[in-house]
């Protein structure tokens, strides 16, 4: 069963298609990278999936649900981890994941086992605002599975972690492959080529090319991702 499809996704602002005519399938648990520069649609691609922007043209389903036409039940199986660290830092790290979870009406056994998957138990009782950036980047992304989504936005999840939180967070996201359906949008391309089942690579809008890491290798005649990711990324581009 395919989580999300895109059918001929389109937005326009001002008159200038930001995103034109996007059209993709991502099966029930896969992990999704979606990568471009900066103003390649990827932002607004996103806004438009999690319900935040409505399409100029074209639709999309999560889970058989139009974002146009059943936006509530639509939004009622998403959740957002945003790039800005989003957290209560008045409350501790535990209500925090109960407010969370009082939100989409889950329960608290179940903000209990994100706790424990993402091993903020110990940190339950202290108030979020005296964790690192790393921690509070953590909690961020723990409230958002708080929420039991079959469909999460993962942006920049390690973004301006150490090295080793980056792999371990790294571990965190790989045991939700398969029950969660996940669209990572990151900068840093290892975390691509290491994470997801296939990547998408955009540029003006428009989705240039889908595949593993190394078919995206093999289709731009690199060695390397990164090299792939630049000459795919920069196809096409206005002179």
């Amino acid at each position: 069963m395919n989580a999300i499809e895109m059918l001929g996704l389109t937005k326009e602002y001002g008159g200038r298609r930001v995103v034109d005519r996007l059209e993709l399938s991502i099966p029930a648990g896969e992990l999704f990278a979606l990568l471009g520069v900066n103003g390649a649609g990827k932002s607004t691609t996103i806004r438009m999936l999690s319900c935040l922007a409505v399409p100029t043209e074209g639709d999309a389903r999560l889970m058989g649900h139009s974002v146009r036409g059943d936006s509530r039940a639509a939004k009622e199986i998403l959740a957002v981890s945003p790039q800005e660290t989003a957290i209560a830092p008045n409350l501790t790290v535990w209500e925090n994941l109960e407010l969370m979870a009082g939100v989409y009406g889950r329960s608290r056994e179940g903000a209990g086992q994100v706790a424990e998957r993402l091993d903020l138990t110990r940190w339950a009782k202290a108030r979020a605002r005296t964790l690192s950036g790393g921690w509070q980047r953590r909690l961020s992304i723990a409230m958002a599975l708080a929420a039991q989504p079959e469909v999460l936005f993962l942006a920049e999840p390690t973004l301006g972690g150490e090295v080793l939180a980056r792999r371990e967070l790294w571990g965190v996201i790989r045991g939700l492959k398969g029950h969660t359906t996940i669209i990572l949008t990151t900068h840093y391309l290892e975390e691509a080529e290491t994470l997801a089942d296939r990547v998408g690579v955009m540029n003006h809008g428009r989705l240039r090319a889908v595949g593993t890491a190394e078919e995206l290798k093999a289709l731009a005649g690199c060695g390397s991702f990164e090299d792939a990711f630049v000459a795919l990324a920069g196809e096409g581009a206005a002179s």
